[in-house]
């Protein structure tokens, strides 16, 4: 075992640019529960569901602070949608995959023949009780840079897209990181019958209209006018730089 400790605690270091100074805690990482149940009791042999909890904590954590500090001003609700598209069994069965950590996981002999080793929840539950021990051994720092390693291109991808974000909170995002109030929307006129009426509603920045939409209800007409507004990007981004220069 302890020839065993220090191969993994080098190939932890190699891997995860980290290098564990409780190297049983990264042995406890690594064991499924199968592995625990087949050891023999006076073998004391701990599996790794504690950390992978602890790991599930913190990575809601740093993804958390990501997703706060660059898009301010965006509700809980769309900040919630986001997060559950980068932590989540695929995104981090993908993460486990790019740092080539599934030939560490210890099976037990049942789960190694019904192909554990490439099972995506295994695998998902492996990167997070690795960061769990790496959290405890290191602290938060280091749990952040295991998460960058693994996640970090699909941090950046969600973010620069803003996945999930609805046409208004895109907006909104897109003019508050350029020093602006939030949009203004602002109902026009409704056409029709009362039970099939049609909405009309303007977007408004700094004093000028941005964009226009329609739908069968407020919000609906809310939302096309935003994402008129982004369709047209090019005179939001011309017209911030306009109000701005104005300012100065």
């Amino acid at each position: 075992m302890t020839i065993y400790k220090h191969e993994l605690t080098d190939a932890a270091a190699e891997r995860l640019g980290y290098r564990f100074k409780k190297s049983e805690l990264l042995v406890e990482a690594v064991t499924h529960k199968s592995y625990a149940n087949e050891a023999p009791p006076a073998d004391d042999v701990r599996h790794n569901e504690r950390l992978e909890f602890l790991g599930d904590a913190v990575l809601g954590l740093v993804v958390g602070e990501r997703l706060m500090s660059s898009h301010p001003g965006v509700d809980e609700g769309e900040l919630t949608r986001m997060r559950a598209t980068l932590v989540n069994e695929q995104a981090l069965f993908q993460a486990a995959e790019r740092i080539s950590i599934g030939e560490w996981l210890r099976l037990g002999k049942g789960e190694e023949r019904s192909g554990g080793r490439d099972k995506p929840s295994l695998l998902a539950d492996l990167f997070e009780a690795i960061l769990g021990a790496v959290f405890l051994d290191g602290g938060l720092d280091a749990a952040r840079t295991v998460i960058e390693l693994g996640l970090g291109s699909q941090i950046e991808t969600a973010l620069a897209e803003s996945s999930g974000f609805d046409p208004k909170s895109r907006l909104q995002v897109l003019l508050q990181q350029g020093g602006h109030e939030p949009p203004e929307y602002r109902f026009d006129h409704s056409e029709g019958p009362v039970h099939k009426q049609v909405f009309f509603v303007s977007v408004w920045m700094d004093g000028r209209e941005i964009g226009r939409g329609q739908g069968n209800s407020k919000k609906d007409a809310e939302q096309a006018a935003a994402r008129s507004a982004l369709e047209n990007q090019y005179t939001v981004d011309r017209l911030a730089v306009d109000l701005g220069t104005q300012r100065q």
